[in-house]
C-alpha cells in the first residue's frame, strides 16, 4: 500500500486532509497507555476522554496508526502499537468517524511511517461519541472504554 504524500502547509506541516489512499472501510488505532486511564467514582477503571482529543501543535488532531498501511508493510499491527509506554490500543472505522465529519489523514513520521491524524471537532459530546465508537483492538485487563 503505496500512498501518496500528504499535503503540506508553507511550514512543512501536514494540514487537515482526508486522503484518497485511506479508504472508509479501513481501521485506524488509537495507543493508550495508563496515564490515559482513570479510576472512577464507581471504582471502575476506564479510558479517560483525554485519549479523544487532538494532540497540541500546528494542525494538531488525534494522532493514530494506519491499519492497512501496517498490515501492507507486512507487519503485526497488534505488535506495532503494543509497546511497553503504549500498552492498549483501540480502533475505529474510518467511515465511522468520517461520519461525524472528522478528517481522516497521512501523517508519517520518521519513527513511525504509518502515523495517521483524525481532525476536527473535538468538543465533549464529539470526544463522548469516540468513545462510543471506539472497540478494544489490544484491551488492557480490567478497563473499560466509556461508561455506557
Amino acid at each position: 500500500m503505496t500512498m501518496n504524500p500528504p499535503p503540506r502547509d508553507d511550514n512543512g506541516h501536514v494540514v487537515p486532509h482526508d486522503h484518497d489512499g485511506i479508504d472508509a472501510s479501513h481501521g485506524v488505532i488509537r495507543r493508550i497507555s495508563e496515564l490515559q486511564i482513570v479510576t472512577d467514582k464507581a471504582g471502575q477503571r476506564r479510558i479517560s476522554s483525554l485519549a479523544f482529543k487532538p494532540s497540541g501543535g500546528s494542525n494538531g488532531g488525534m494522532s493514530v496508526d494506519l491499519e492497512e498501511s501496517i498490515r501492507a508493510a507486512g507487519l503485526d499491527p497488534y505488535g506495532y502499537v503494543t509497546t511497553p509506554r503504549w500498552t492498549g490500543s483501540v480502533k475505529f472505522v474510518v467511515g465511522d468517524l468520517r461520519n461525524e465529519n472528522f478528517k481522516v489523514g497521512f501523517n508519517p513520521l520518521p519513527e513511525n511511517p504509518h502515523h495517521g491524524e483524525v481532525w476536527g471537532d473535538f468538543g465533549r459530546a464529539k470526544q463522548r461519541r469516540l468513545q462510543t465508537l471506539a472497540r478494544w483492538f489490544v484491551p488492557i485487563e480490567g478497563v473499560i472504554i466509556a461508561v455506557s
